[in-house]
């Protein structure tokens, strides 16, 4: 068992704990929040007095292992170059938890990843839910499959312009098309029982969208520019399936239509600068003005775009312009939990879940900010 004590947690579940302390059992979960919690006996002591105590930090949408550090196309395995649509793919196939960005992203405090195909595809695969800390990716994973990747906007349209999708109606088109033809693959499965024989033949692309139509996992939509949200939002209630946005470049123009739709928004990464046509008006306000609006805001990097460890310098500097901190704070902690479908397990200092900590000695959006230690599991990583 360990005790941390005399920290200033913030629980992101409830009141913060001056002086307050956090049990963890043998099990790497959270046995108590609270303050002047006794040590049980044989139980290790850090008193983490003058120092912040916050939960790991969550990612919701990133490529780390799939995109490796510092290496040219043999360390890319996140976009499938072939095929514009390749719901088949998984993530988990191609992370390589030795990736240096691993360790980096622990030294920022980051303790849990979204993590999986790029945006080059229309449909792309499957993105999964692990933490930073392991060698093997099976022994690493908090939820496998959270979201099927598709993509709206320049980079379908760019990658595969010499093979029928020029346009971003023809994005759309064969979303479409392939929502239908899952949707009768449904109904066909449905339709036919137990019984073998009339059981349409296996199709592994429609057997891979099953989660999605059955909303067991959300499309997770790759969208910059304004009007590709609505083109998504479209799609996704034609078929009757859940969705969430991502990086969501233009938010802050169009705040008020996204409240309506109570959709999960992840804003990112905007520590770069405008690569492309629609990102053009990229800004460090939309979390703030996203968030203002009464929208669920998560911050991403999309690392490697961002380095994983500048997460909680990405926060900062939507603080900087104008997001509120405790809002900024929850993008990066809590409400990527909640995103990506692990809030029963990490987000938040609460009972009964994965005891995941960090301990700074100073606010984490502050550059001059120190990571004393970061827990997974109960176990010190850093």
């Amino acid at each position: 068992m360990l005790l941390i004590k005399n920290g200033y947690i913030k629980t992101m579940a409830g009141a913060e704990l001056e002086n307050g302390a956090v049990l963890i059992g043998d099990d790497g979960k959270i046995l108590k929040v609270g303050i002047n919690l006794p040590a049980p006996e044989g139980c290790a002591v850090i008193d983490a007095e003058g120092k912040l105590v916050t939960p790991g930090l969550v990612e919701a949408h990133c490529h780390i292992g799939l995109h490796n550090e510092a290496v040219g196309w043999e360390g890319m395995d996140y976009n499938e170059g072939t095929d514009p649509i390749t719901p088949q793919m998984r993530a988990i196939d191609s992370i390589n938890p030795l990736d240096e960005a691993f360790a980096l992203g622990l030294q920022g405090g980051v303790t849990t990843v979204c993590t999986g195909p790029g945006s080059a595809n229309v449909v792309g695969g499957t993105f999964v839910a692990i933490k930073l800390a392991g060698k093997r990716v099976d022994k690493m994973i908090v939820k496998d499959p959270i979201a099927m990747k598709c993509a709206f906007g320049e980079n379908p349209k760019r990658c595969y312009r010499e093979k029928g999708n020029s346009c971003r109606m023809s994005t759309a088109a064969k979303l479409r098309e392939m929502l239908f033809k899952a949707r009768e693959y449904q109904q066909k499965l449905e339709r036919a029982g137990d019984d073998a024989e009339k059981r349409p033949a296996f199709d592994m692309k429609l057997n891979a969208m099953l989660p999605v139509m059955r909303k067991e996992i959300p499309l997770k939509a790759h969208a910059h520019q304004a009007d590709d949200f609505f083109t998504a939002l479209r799609i996704a209630r034609e078929f009757d399936v859940n969705i969430t946005l991502e990086h969501v470049t233009e938010g802050h123009l169009v705040p008020e239509e996204l409240a309506k739709e109570n959709v999960m928004l992840a804003v990112g990464p905007t520590l770069t600068h405008a690569t492309k046509f629609e990102l053009r008006n990229k800004s460090w306000e939309t979390p703030g003005v996203l968030a203002k609006a009464g929208c669920h805001v998560s911050i991403i990097t999309d690392a490697p775009v961002i380095p994983q460890k500048y997460l909680p310098l990405c926060a900062g500097l939507a603080v900087k312009a104008g997001m509120d901190p405790f809002d900024a704070l929850k993008a990066i902690t809590i409400n990527p939990a909640e995103h990506a479908m692990v809030a029963d397990r990490v987000g938040s200092l609460e009972v009964g879940k994965d005891a995941d900590i960090v301990i700074t000695d100073g606010c984490p959006f502050e550059v001059s900010t120190e990571v004393k230690a970061v827990f997974i599991d109960g176990n010190k990583v850093k």
